[in-house]
């Protein structure tokens, strides 16, 4: 229930607030002279639908395991981020497009007005802090789709910074940097969209876990006293929980009984050290001849 109310919360604050930034931006874009602070806008504006799809993915990656997909729905979620990380892909195409046919347009360059400088500086303040209350709720939900509007905030607040270098130095005389502003623009987007789709990919292909979790996990497990040692190893991420794959050998002259309780000692203390691991399949092996 918590969770739901989180996640509506997230995307009014998201809808309403890009909503108003885009508005403004844009407003003061054409009323400026300002192709950039126009591409900034566009990508406010694609901001309130990203975090519609965010939304939508987290709701239905939330719903419980039925006969059809007995595994649950979370890989809905991948593909909700996949999809967030195409439009900021397509977003940034088409203002680096924008921005190329002013570039070889230079008698079409006009000189911002201050209005668009203004506007710059109100947009980073705003979309850096949608970043920091997304990306906090991203955390405590661990939703890589929350995640990805987090940072589709960000990269939001980066093309602005890069509004404001190119219309400020527009305004100092060199109306050439603004559409220059608009290709770094385009750059930021497509490196932020380039990392949320690949790690989108990733959980959808069932990528194991890091080295490091992984080592981590290990050492874990060995610490347990009825555990003699890991034969094996295997994780996959399976949108944003984990499966785990474990094998482990202990004394072969135990009882199944004892070995049985080993083993769900195990299962229990990963589940409860690692909240996002959905389930674990532990298989008990015999021990060495002593």
């Amino acid at each position: 229930m918590e969770e739901t109310v989180i996640v509506k919360k997230m995307s009014r604050v998201g809808i309403l607030g890009n909503i108003l930034l885009a508005g403004f931006k844009l407003l003061a874009g054409v009323l400026g002279k300002s192709g950039a602070m126009v591409s900034d806008a566009v990508h406010s504006l694609s901001d309130v639908f990203a975090t519609f799809i965010a939304y939508f993915g987290v709701r239905l990656a939330g719903k419980p395991e039925d006969e059809e997909h007995p595994y649950g729905h979370e890989r809905i979620e991948s593909l909700a981020s996949l999809f967030l990380g195409l439009i900021l892909a397509g977003t940034g195409l088409g203002i680096g497009y924008t921005g190329l046919q002013k570039l070889f347009a230079p008698e079409k360059l006009e000189v911002p007005t201050l209005l668009p400088l203004i506007a710059a500086v109100v947009s980073i303040a705003v979309k850096e802090a949608m970043y920091q209350y997304t990306m906090r709720f991203a955390r405590k939900l661990n939703s890589s789709a929350f995640r990805a509007d987090a940072w589709h905030h960000r990269s939001d607040a980066l093309s602005s910074i890069g509004s404001f270098i190119g219309i400020g130095l527009a305004r100092l005389g060199f109306p050439i940097m603004d559409p220059i502003a608009s290709l770094i623009i385009c750059l930021f987007i497509l490196k932020v969209a380039y990392d949320i789709s690949r790690d989108a990919v990733a959980k959808v292909l069932d990528t194991s876990c890091s080295p490091e979790w992984e080592r981590d996990l290990r050492q874990f497990v060995e610490k347990d006293p009825g555990v003699e040692r890991i034969d094996l190893l295997h994780t996959r991420q399976f949108g944003s929980r984990i499966y785990i794959e474990l094998e482990i050998a202990v004394d072969r002259n135990m009882s199944l009984i004892n070995a049985h309780t080993i083993a769900e000692r195990v299962h229990e203390s990963i589940e409860r050290q690692y909240p996002a691991v959905k389930h674990v399949m532990v298989h008990v092996n015999p021990g060495d001849e002593k």
